[in-house]
């Protein structure tokens, strides 16, 4: 009986020592599953503020952007918009035609259709938008769409601009070279002195106003390709000198008289070719322009900052419509009397860019058939320029 009853105990003590010791082991994993569960949630966590630390920066990066971003995910649901392409949410007049079309080539693209479209905003101001939307493949299939929205007025005009600018050069030129050929054809048939001596008067115009043409070309590819002006101190009476001792034929052959009035004190930080190429084109514009026998008028004002030159006419005038654009390359309001005057379309053009140039501006003021002002207005240089009261 005791022999038994030790027996028993002996397997029960093991038995206890054998679920004591699965206790421990299943403890033990019980332990090592919590402990990787934690560094799995530590993980996932830390992968999330990674993500999130990633989103901020890429948030960050598209409102850097100037052009607007927008994207979607597969389902058609909106991932991010950065700040410029926000600004066209809830917008007026013409800037709310914007996020419909982003709507409408997102969808396409999610389809898996590219697009790629102008919208033109007439404003004011006037813009043209390219509105621009691709697909973002994962894998075989969509894995979203994104679209960009980019200003590109700028980029049209210029383009616009160097279409004319061929288009012009090229009938420019080719129009008097034309009649050059036709009269020297003419020329050498013809016996009669008289007609051969007017005949050699047409091919000498013709000839200057080639020559006149190429002139005003380089100088404004000049005044273009060497926007840092020379920092030279330059009175603006000198300046005004040399531009109407320079305009004088043109003056002179319509009788014309140039009354000046601008004060030795008044000068200017500049290049002094580029500003006496300015003033002489719009003194000969001025010129031009005007009836014979009338007079045009150049004076200076200057308010401590800036010295503005004016020259004024009593001609033709300008309509208002045309006063945006007479600054443009070859632009003419009235090609009949252009040509009966000899003019290039450059002249303009040429002051404009010598303005900007100068980190100053050109304006103009006109009535038709009651003359044009010109307003050349430049930083002032070092040196006694007039204060308002003394101006004159």
């Amino acid at each position: 009986m005791t022999v038994a009853l030790v027996g028993l105990a002996a397997v029960l003590a093991a038995l206890l020592v054998r679920a004591l010791m699965s206790a421990a082991r299943s403890a033990e994993r019980a332990r090592a599953a919590s402990e990787r569960l934690e560094r799995d949630v530590e993980r996932a966590e830390a992968e999330r503020d990674v993500e999130r630390v990633l989103a901020r920066r890429l948030a960050r990066a598209l409102d850097a952007v100037p052009q607007g971003v927008v994207v979607w995910d597969e389902d058609g649901a909106e991932v991010t918009r950065n700040a410029a392409a926000a600004a066209y949410v809830g917008a007026r007049h013409g800037e709310a035609l914007v996020d419909s079309a982003v709507r409408d080539a997102l969808r396409a693209a999610l389809e898996g259709e590219p697009s790629s479209r102008d919208l033109e905003l007439f404003g004011p101001p006037r813009r043209v938008l390219l509105v621009t939307a691709v697909p973002v493949p994962d894998g075989d299939r969509p894995g979203g769409a994104v679209a960009v929205v980019e200003d590109v007025s700028e980029r049209r005009r210029l383009e616009s601009v160097r279409r004319d600018f061929v288009a012009n050069i090229s009938h420019e030129l080719k129009t008097p070279v034309g009649a050059l050929g036709l009269l020297a054809e003419t020329l050498g048939a013809e016996d009669d002195p008289e007609i051969v001596r007017r005949l050699a008067a047409r091919m000498t115009n013709e000839a200057f106003r080639v020559a006149r043409t190429i002139d005003d070309l380089l100088d404004l590819s000049r005044i273009e390709v060497e926007p840092d002006v020379q920092g030279e101190v330059v009175a603006v009476n000198v300046v005004v000198g040399e531009a109407v001792e320079r305009a004088a034929p043109v003056s002179a052959g319509r009788d014309i008289a140039v009354q000046v009035d601008v004060p030795k004190r008044h000068v200017v930080r500049g290049d002094r070719r580029q500003l006496v190429s300015a003033v002489t084109n719009l003194l000969e514009n001025a010129c031009k322009y005007s009836d014979p026998g009338s007079t045009v008028s150049v004076r200076s004002r200057a308010d401590g900052s800036s010295v503005e030159l004016e020259v004024a006419d009593h001609g033709i005038g300008i309509p208002e419509r045309d006063l945006e654009r007479v600054f443009e390359r070859f632009y003419r309001v009235d090609r009949a009397r252009s040509r009966e005057t000899g003019g290039t379309g450059l002249g303009l053009a040429i002051v404009r860019h010598v303005a900007v140039n100068h980190g100053g501006e050109v304006r103009v003021r006109s009535r038709e058939g009651e003359g044009s002002v010109f307003t050349l207005r430049l930083p002032s240089g070092p040196g006694p320029v007039a204060l308002p009261a003394e101006a004159g």
